[in-house]
């Protein structure tokens, strides 16, 4: 019998441990990047917040619809493109954000410099027929 694993539990210590560590993840996420999106249900309207590692190139954030490689998007992605004026908690600062999706070579070119940092995305883009959308987090406020 395999044992279930509750990921809203696990999402909800990674978030605190996030914010009492000042931005930086502690626990299993150590060492990785972290932001903390938020987004609105497309359907349900409920407001959640998605723990993500993004690649961070200067003050550009660009996330991965990963899901581990899954065969479907993460519900999180679906909400994005729904409601793509959001907000992300990165480091110690809550700013506004405006999302984005990429394509074509742009979207490669992103992934590509996160496998490069985080190799477990080129296992998760393996492990799928779908092409991992990119998403770039851009700050709409200053």
């Amino acid at each position: 019998m395999t044992e279930e694993i509750d990921f809203d539990a696990m999402n909800r210590q990674v978030i605190a441990d996030f914010r009492a560590n000042g931005g930086e993840p502690g626990g299993m996420t150590e060492g990785s990047p972290m932001v903390l999106v938020h987004h609105v249900g497309a359907k349900s309207g409920a407001e959640r917040i998605a723990p993500l590692v993004p690649y961070v190139d200067g003050d550009r954030l660009y996330i991965f619809a990963s899901k581990g490689g899954s065969p479907g998007n993460p519900a999180w992605y679906h909400n994005l493109l729904a409601h793509p004026d959001t907000k992300v908690e990165y480091r110690t600062e809550t700013f506004p954000v405006h999302v984005r999706v990429l394509s074509g070579q742009e979207r490669d070119d992103i992934y590509a410099k996160q496998v490069a940092v985080q190799p477990q995305f080129g296992d998760y883009q393996r492990n799928t027929d779908r092409i991992i959308p990119v998403l770039e987090l851009e700050r709409t406020g200053r």
